[in-house]
């Protein structure tokens, strides 16, 4: 096997009873997405791309009871691509980008990404807009006793990641808070013009529920 395939099988072991929107389908999905920006991004290391692709999930915190439970996770991540000979200057690459991706992190702490990073981020943050997106949503915020939706709490902004990740919004403020507000945040050409139609699914989706909810329709 080869080592994009040993850390395939790697992450479908860790992610495979996942119920949050993060699981294995979430990760061949951004797979595709990159596949699709990389031949437009000639300098970029399609090795680190995939392999960072298919761990991005793997320590997330989102997943995770503790702190404590992240770290034992990444911490077992890198000793598996030690010991599959990944380089560990190729490992680095790839624990920087899965580090500093999310939109939490940018909140706060916004780190410049290389051009690997970005197509990354950008494929990841595609699978967060468009239909299977609101699926996505609906399901972690389900997850997470989320309340669906209240038309008397407001939308908020969220400035660091404590807010951001706090429990008293809606599912549907999320749209507000974070997924609208992607497609403007996108790295590359490839992943902006992916980002227009979903973005007016998702808008379309949105005028549509307030309408079913308050009885207009």
């Amino acid at each position: 096997m080869s080592q994009l395939e040993l850390i395939t099988k790697y992450m479908t072991t860790v992610l495979t009873k996942d119920n949050t929107g993060h699981g294995t389908d979430h990760i061949m999905r951004v797979l595709a997405l990159a596949d699709k920006i990389l031949p437009n991004e000639p300098d970029a290391d399609a090795f680190i791309v995939h392999a960072a692709v298919l761990l991005h999930d793997v320590y997330d915190d989102k997943l995770y009871d503790s702190e404590a439970d992240v770290i034992a996770a990444k911490n077992a991540m890198i000793s598996f691509l030690l010991s599959i000979g990944v380089d560990p200057e190729k490992i680095e690459a790839i624990t920087d980008i899965i580090d500093n991706m999310s939109w939490s992190h940018s909140l706060e702490n916004a780190t410049h990404l290389t051009l690997n990073g970005q197509i990354v981020q950008d494929a990841d943050r595609l699978d967060a807009i468009g239909a299977i997106a609101v699926v996505r949503a609906i399901t972690y915020g389900a997850v997470k006793n989320r309340v669906l939706y209240d038309p008397s709490v407001p939308p908020r902004i969220a400035k660091d990641k404590a807010t951001y990740r706090s429990n008293d919004s809606t599912t549907i403020n999320h749209f507000y808070e974070k997924l609208l507000l992607i497609k403007d945040k996108l790295n590359t050409d490839t992943a902006r013009a992916i980002a227009i139609p979903r973005q007016q699914f998702m808008l379309d989706f949105l005028s549509e529920f307030k309408a079913e909810w308050s009885l207009e329709k």
